[in-house]
């Protein structure tokens, strides 16, 4: 069986970003950049399925410029077996991305699909949703715990009320949690296997898919400073606040 994983290339989480002066966007010319968090999981939950057995391949997909290249490779570094980027300097919104992973889908013809719950540089949770819509297959988001067995995939997953198992009939799409694994830590010789490993790249019109955007970005703005809090000497006094100041009384 066949799995793909989608990552995507953002600032580091532990970088500050900062807004562009024409306020155009977040600046990432000059910041460290990094594979998605939540992508991670997904790479490492793929590669745990390989080395029990489970999984014959482990493909993985980014869609983005050319530097993406580094983010396959250090997939390949965790144990994937070779990687597709989809290379497009357009700014891709998750339609996009769900689209042309939909084509990868039907070229591939994956048994999973594995792709992190959301992205954190734009938050949206949006494409493994699409892509599940857009390829007919069963999907289950938020995995803490899947197991593969007997094509079928059962997902643990959290919600309000507590939590939900899922059965899918594979193939299916599942996005991960933070619950679900601790990514490996990526050696140096697993590093320099990577280089050797197959790395495709191609072009969204090869695909036949239109990635150009759907919605305009007028103005990105960092949000407004907070005020400092004050200390109140009783309850009286903090109600009294409340409904002059605050006015949420």
């Amino acid at each position: 069986m066949k799995v793909l994983v989608a990552v995507k290339r953002v600032v580091d989480f532990n970088v500050k970003v900062t807004i562009k002066s024409d306020r155009t966007g977040v600046d990432v010319a000059t910041v460290k950049m990094s594979m998605n968090p939540f992508d991670e999981i997904a790479v490492e939950e793929a590669v745990r399925l390989k080395e029990h057995g489970v999984a014959t391949e482990v493909i993985i997909a980014s869609c983005g410029v050319t530097q993406c290249q580094e983010t396959l490779r250090t997939a390949m570094a965790m144990g994937a077996d070779r990687g597709v980027l989809v290379e497009t300097g357009a700014a891709l919104q998750p339609l996009a991305v769900a689209k042309l992973l939909k084509a990868l889908v039907d070229k591939e013809q994956p048994g999973l699909v594995i792709l992190g719950k959301q992205a954190i540089d734009d938050d949206s949770n949006q494409t493994g949703q699409m892509l599940a819509a857009l390829a007919n297959l069963p999907q289950a988001t938020f995995a803490s715990k899947v197991v593969v067995a007997d094509g079928k995939a059962t997902v643990s997953r959290e919600v309000d009320g507590g939590a939900e198992t899922l059965s899918l009939t594979l193939p299916a799409v599942i996005t991960t949690d933070l619950r679900l694994n601790e990514p490996r830590y990526v050696t140096l010789p697993n590093i320099m296997k990577a280089k050797k490993k197959p790395l495709e790249v191609v072009k969204p019109e090869d695909l036949g898919v239109d990635v150009t955007p759907r919605l305009k970005t007028l103005k990105v703005v960092e949000p407004p400073k907070r005020s400092a809090g004050v200390k109140v000497p009783d309850v009286k006094t903090l109600v009294e606040k409340l409904k002059t100041e605050a006015k949420v009384l």
